[in-house]
């Protein structure tokens, strides 16, 4: 067990360890949306299953998912921060504007949580970007 903890970031603090969470999950929902359509319209009040829209968010996800496995490993470089940060700053304008703007999914149900996360790992990283940067 000791040796797959030396696979995890090494970097001090929590928020390299959360990267690798989210990343690690991620790439499972991608696997979900690939596998079947109703994960994604389970997302989007309940829309009618669509394959290529599923297959179009699970490359999406795991698009983002890459980029914070590499924001989990490399956090004390500025321009990866910066990327790994924008994926979440993309996330919560995504699911802010499907719920607020076009009303294609409401604050309920699966659609909670990559909102909680988005807009709670982006506020984490704005607060954080000094200490990780120095």
């Amino acid at each position: 067990m000791s040796s797959l903890l030396l696979y995890l970031p090494q970097q001090s603090g929590l928020l390299p360890k959360w990267l690798f969470f989210v990343s690690v999950v991620s790439s499972l929902n991608s696997l979900q949306s690939y596998r079947s359509p109703f994960y994604a319209s389970q997302l989007y009040n309940a829309a009618p299953p669509n394959a290529l829209a599923s297959r179009t968010f699970g490359t999406w996800t795991f698009l983002s998912c890459v980029i914070r496995m590499y924001g989990a490993y490399f956090i004390d470089e500025p321009h990866v921060y910066d990327l790994t940060m924008a994926t979440y700053a993309v996330a919560l304008t995504h699911f802010l504007s499907e719920w607020l703007v076009f009303g294609s999914a409401k604050a309920k149900g699966r659609f909670v949580s990559p909102l909680c996360v988005a807009t709670g790992s982006l506020l984490w990283m704005v607060c954080q970007r000094s200490a990780y940067l120095e």
